[in-house]
C-alpha cells in the first residue's frame, strides 16, 4: 500500500511527464492555490528533475479572493491587469509549457452579485484572447489536474468527519487519474490508446449530424465539413504529445455553428463562476440560445449566455459513456474537470481549432468561414445519463446507433 507521500510523488510525475510531457531547457508556468503547496513544490522539482529551465508560479487564495468580490469596487471587476497578460503571452511565444491546478470552492462566490462575477470573467475572456489561441490550437502543451481544498472536500463529502473530506478527496482523485495503479504512466499509454480506437471509429464515420434524445432533451447536432474527433493526448507545434485534461475520458469534436436545433437538460450541477447552476434547460435555434432556464443559478446562467454573441453557441460536443469509471464512483464532484468525464456534455463558447482538418494553422476568420465558433469564453455542462440515446445521421439521411443507454452502442 503506498503512503500518501508516494501517491502525491507520483501524481506530480504524471503531471510533469505526461501532462505536459516537459522539454529540456522549457520554461513552466503553474496556476494554483495556496491550498495546494504541497503538490506544487513537487511539481516544481520534477519539472527541474526533467530539465526545465525555470518554473513561474501563479497564486491565488480562495479567502483574499473571496474578499476581493466582497469589498472592491465594483467597477475594477472591469478590469484584467496588463502585466498578467504578458506574462502568459510571452511565455506563450517562448513555448512555455502551463499547469493549472484546480482546487476552488464550488461556492466560493455564493451570495456575489452576479454583475461582478460577469464583468470579471468577460475582461478576463478578453485580456486572455491571445493566450487561449495558443491553448485551443494546440500550439503549447497544457494541462489541467486538481487538487483538494478543505470547502471543496466538505462540499463533495459532506456526511464525513471533517478530517476525513480532504483524505477521501485525495483518494478520489489519485483512483480518477490512474495514480493508484502499479505503473500510472503506462496505465496512462494504455488509456490514451483506449481512447484514440473510439476516435478514429467515428472519424471513419464522417457524421453530418448527432441526434440526441433522453427525458428532457431533444438535440440535433450539425457537424461542420472537415470535423476531427479528438481525444486524450495531443501534440504540440513542437511535436511534442501532452495530456491536456487529467483526468479524461472524452472524444470530443466541433459543432457547426449555425446548426443546432432543440432542446437539452443538463444531468449535473454546473459549478461557474464560484457559483452552482443546477438542473437547468437550454433551447437552440439555428444554433443560437434562444431559452433558457435553471432551478438554480438561473440569474448566472444568464450572464455566462451574455458575455459575448460567442457565448450563446455552442463550441464543443463530447461523448463520455455513462460506465466511465468516474460515473460510476457515484461521486459528484461540484467540478467540471471530473464532472465532464462522467457524462456526455456540451460547451457553450469558443470551438478547440484543431477539431477541423488544417486547423491548427488557420486564422480566426478562416476558422469562421468553416463553421466554428468564436468567444472569449468556453464552459462545458454535463447531458449525460444512462437514459440517453445518441444517433449518428449520414449524408443521405441514414442513421446508426453512436450511444444507447447512455453507453457507446459500437
Amino acid at each position: 500500500m503506498s503512503t500518501f507521500k508516494q501517491q502525491l510523488t507520483r501524481y506530480a510525475e504524471l503531471a510533469v511527464q505526461v501532462g505536459v510531457n516537459i522539454q529540456p531547457n522549457q520554461y513552466l508556468y503553474i496556476s494554483a492555490s495556496t491550498d495546494t503547496i504541497e503538490l506544487v513544490r513537487l511539481i516544481t522539482e520534477k519539472a527541474y528533475d526533467s530539465g526545465a529551465r525555470q518554473v513561474f508560479i501563479d497564486w491565488a487564495d480562495d479567502v483574499t479572493a473571496r474578499l476581493r468580490y466582497d469589498k472592491a469596487p465594483a467597477d475594477s471587476f472591469a478590469e484584467f491587469p496588463e502585466w498578467k497578460v504578458m506574462e502568459r503571452e510571452q511565455l506563450a511565444e517562448k513555448g512555455a509549457a502551463f499547469i493549472s491546478i484546480v482546487s476552488q470552492s464550488p461556492d466560493l462566490l455564493k451570495g456575489v452579485e452576479s454583475s461582478r462575477i460577469g464583468d470579471f470573467q468577460k475582461a478576463a475572456g478578453q485580456a486572455l484572447d491571445k493566450y487561449r489561441q495558443y491553448v485551443q490550437s494546440d500550439k503549447i502543451s497544457w494541462t489541467v489536474i486538481a487538487a483538494p481544498s478543505h470547502a471543496w472536500a466538505a462540499k463533495v463529502f459532506p456526511e464525513l468527519p471533517e478530517q476525513q473530506q480532504v483524505p477521501a478527496l485525495w483518494e478520489a482523485i489519485f483512483k480518477a487519474v490512474r495514480v493508484d495503479q502499479q505503473d500510472p504512466i503506462q496505465a496512462w499509454v494504455n488509456h490514451d490508446k483506449n481512447l484514440h480506437e473510439k476516435v478514429d471509429y467515428l472519424n471513419n464515420k464522417r457524421f453530418r449530424k448527432l441526434h440526441y434524445t433522453a427525458p428532457g432533451t431533444d438535440l440535433t447536432i450539425e457537424l461542420p465539413e472537415g470535423h476531427l474527433w479528438c481525444g486524450a493526448g495531443s501534440i504540440n507545434e513542437k511535436g511534442h504529445t501532452f495530456m491536456a485534461n487529467m483526468p479524461t475520458e472524452e472524444v470530443f469534436t466541433v459543432p457547426l455553428k449555425t446548426g443546432i436545433n432543440g432542446y437539452v437538460s443538463s444531468t449535473k450541477p454546473l459549478s461557474y463562476g464560484g457559483n452552482i447552476i443546477d438542473n437547468f434547460k437550454i433551447t437552440f435555434k439555428d444554433g443560437r440560445v434562444t431559452a433558457i432556464s435553471a432551478e438554480q443559478g438561473e440569474e448566472v446562467l444568464q450572464r455566462l449566455i451574455d458575455t459575448d454573441e460567442g457565448a450563446k453557441h455552442l463550441g464543443e460536443v463530447a461523448l463520455v459513456p455513462h460506465a466511465s469509471p468516474i460515473s460510476q464512483s457515484g461521486l459528484l464532484f461540484y467540478n467540471t474537470l471530473f464532472d465532464e468525464n462522467a457524462s456526455n456534455h456540451l460547451a457553450l463558447g469558443s470551438a478547440y481549432a484543431f477539431c477541423i482538418e488544417g486547423g491548427k494553422t488557420m486564422a480566426r476568420e478562416e476558422l469562421e468561414a468553416h463553421g466554428l465558433n468564436q468567444s472569449i469564453t468556453h464552459v462545458d455542462f454535463m447531458i449525460g445519463s444512462e437514459e440517453m440515446a445518441i444517433d449518428g445521421i449520414h449524408d443521405d439521411g441514414s442513421s446508426e446507433a453512436v450511444f444507447r443507454n447512455g453507453n457507446w452502442a459500437f
